[in-house]
């Protein structure tokens, strides 16, 4: 307890925020109590952002809504709560398969929804609001080597501790600031998802949305997805086609803990 109180110290002075080398440090592999190391990354997530910058950490939904009472046409497949994901565990806070997000970005969505509609697509929602307690569990799997069950379906190419180097994964997401959402595109003819020349959570250089070692088609379909994701508002990152943030997100500085959950975003609502 003592060097771990000592670490998290000289952390704070310093102004850093390297929770990969913490865990390390500390000897997580020396058999630390997880729940300890756990807590701890809590702090420092209290503490600082990744620029250096207070952030705040806290447990009220009431700025977020269901996605599907916005946008009913929405499919839905939220991946964290499945085990069929980069991990293979159902993620810590996913405790209902419900896709939440802040009003403002609903509000936003559901014009999305409205253009695609007209072009004969479905939004199709794999994640939105992800609890910063479901980053953790990213971070805690990311530090333990011999997981890596999941290895040739979502990073076949890659060595896993790299996945947070190369921005694949993050030790502190946008997703917890609850206006970024994970999608595609479902073509109502087919009832399928329309091809992107790669899969969601596929982390590797065909996922990046100018990569052109993919057909003309594939292509198109996410520029086509990005076109209107960006008309509406929204900004994409160059690692993952499918990752959009509100650009005017109404809490930039603002981390949520409560858990995924229909039951607990709406209880108390009338």
């Amino acid at each position: 307890m003592h060097i771990l109180s000592s670490l998290f110290d000289t952390f704070i002075k310093n102004r850093s925020y390297f929770v990969n080398t913490l865990f390390v440090v500390i000897g997580f592999r020396a058999n630390y109590n997880r729940s300890m190391v756990m807590d701890y990354t809590f702090r420092i997530n209290e503490v600082f952002m990744e620029d250096g910058f207070k952030t705040k950490v806290t447990m009220d939904p009431s700025g977020f809504v269901l996605l599907s009472d916005y946008v009913p046409s929405i499919v839905q497949e939220i991946r964290y709560f499945s085990t069929y994901n980069f991990i293979g565990d159902r993620i810590d806070c996913y405790e209902q398969p419900c896709a939440i997000i802040t009003v403002e970005a609903a509000r936003a969505l559901k014009t999305v929804s409205n253009e695609l509609n007209v072009m004969g697509y479905r939004m199709k929602v794999f994640d939105c609001y992800r609890p910063a307690g479901a980053v953790r569990h990213f971070v805690m799997w990311g530090i333990e080597d011999t997981d890596i069950r999941m290895k040739e379906y979502f990073y076949p190419d890659l060595v896993k501790q790299d996945l947070f180097k190369l921005g694949y994964v993050a030790s502190q997401s946008s997703h917890s600031r609850g206006s970024t959402i994970d999608l595609t595109l479902l073509d109502m003819k087919t009832g399928k998802e329309v091809d992107m020349g790669s899969p969601f959570d596929m982390f590797s250089e065909v996922s990046h949305p100018d990569y052109r070692g993919i057909t003309d088609e594939q292509y198109n379909n996410r520029m086509l997805l990005q076109t209107v994701m960006v008309r509406n508002g929204f900004v994409p990152i160059d690692c993952e086609w499918w990752h959009f943030t509100l650009k005017d997100e109404p809490y930039p500085d603002t981390y949520f803990e409560f858990p995924v959950s229909a039951d607990y975003l709406l209880k108390g609502r009338t």
